[in-house]
Formats: structure tokens, C-alpha cells, sequence
């Protein structure tokens, strides 16, 4: 179960690195999110991601904005209905990472990103070839208000397990707590 945890975390800073460039921001409220990993050991998950717009913005700035810090070259082209990045990254052990993703729809009512990663050098990774390629699709789409007791940054696991990502700094995770309210 830790190891799900560890890769859908991972799963949603990937989205949100692919949110850090200027896209425009998320309807508040609550989304659920369809990830395909399109790797057989793990099946699609579905999260649920309770945002307002300041927890969106902290989160992109915070989980996106470090990995922007990280990429010596990202372009992001704007086409009808579509975001297409490109981007080059170093990534922890000295390792390159080249992604390309694209991200499709309304980000006020539903969208996808589909998002190919190819990984080459740094150390192994338990279970990965050394050049791994990573293929992740989220589908999302917006159900509305937060639920009652939900609180922005929730996360909702598939199995019902809730989470709320601004809580993980007290767990000894990385992240700043959440913006003041005014």
C-alpha cells in the first residue's frame, strides 16, 4: 500500500510540474482523477483532489516550481484546445529525464494529459531499466463542490484513504504549510 501511495504522490507532482507553466488555473471544487500508468503491475487509480484557487496556485508553485528549477529547457506552444510542453530535466542521481505531454480539454469542467517520459542515466531504479520510459494518462474532470468535512488539498484515494498533501509537511515530507487564509 506505502508503495501505491509513493507512485500515485509521484504520479500527481508529474501533473502538477506539467501545470507549473502558464496554464490557466483549475475550477475549485472537487476532481477526480483517472490515472493510467500503463504499467501492468499497477492498475488505474482514481483520486479525488479537493482544490480552492489559492491551495491550486500553492501547489503548482511548490510541486511544479521544483521541477522547473530542474529543467534546463521546457517550451510550452499553445494550439486550439490543446497545451503541448516539452521539456529536458535533471532529476535526482544526475539522471536526465526528456518529456513530452499534452494536455487536452477545459480545465474548468474536464481534461486529459497524456505525458511520455524517457529516463537515461543517473543510478537504476528498483524494477526500471535504465533507460525507462514512463507513459501516464490523467483524465479528469470536476464533480462539483468539496464534500462536507473535505478541506482543500484533500486527497481521496481510491480505497478511501484521505490524505491532505499540506499535512505531509508535519509527516517529514517537503512541503511548506498551506496559505494563510485572509
Amino acid at each position: 500500500m506505502r508503495r501505491l501511495f509513493v507512485i500515485l504522490t509521484a504520479s500527481l507532482l508529474c501533473t502538477s510540474a506539467a501545470f507549473a507553466v502558464d496554464l490557466p488555473a483549475r475550477k475549485p471544487g472537487l476532481w477526480e482523477l483517472k490515472m493510467n500508468l500503463n504499467n501492468p503491475k499497477i492498475p488505474p487509480q482514481v483520486v479525488q483532489q479537493c482544490i480552492d484557487a489559492a491551495t491550486d496556485k500553492q501547489m503548482l508553485s511548490n510541486f511544479g516550481g521544483a521541477a522547473q528549477r530542474t529543467c534546463q529547457r521546457e517550451t510550452t506552444t499553445r494550439t486550439s484546445g490543446e497545451y503541448v510542453i516539452d521539456s529536458v530535466c535533471t532529476i535526482a542521481g544526475g539522471a536526465t529525464t526528456n518529456t513530452h505531454t499534452v494536455i487536452s480539454g477545459d480545465l474548468s469542467s474536464a481534461y486529459t494529459m497524456r505525458s511520455n517520459a524517457k529516463r537515461q542515466g543517473g543510478p537504476e531504479v528498483p524494477g526500471r531499466p535504465a533507460r525507462g520510459e514512463t507513459h501516464i494518462v490523467v483524465e479528469a474532470k470536476w464533480l462539483g463542490p468539496c464534500g462536507p468535512g473535505q478541506r482543500p488539498g484533500d486527497m481521496i484515494m481510491g480505497n478511501g484513504m484521505k490524505i491532505n498533501i499540506f499535512d505531509l509537511h508535519q509527516r517529514g515530507g517537503t512541503r511548506p504549510p498551506p496559505p494563510r487564509q485572509p
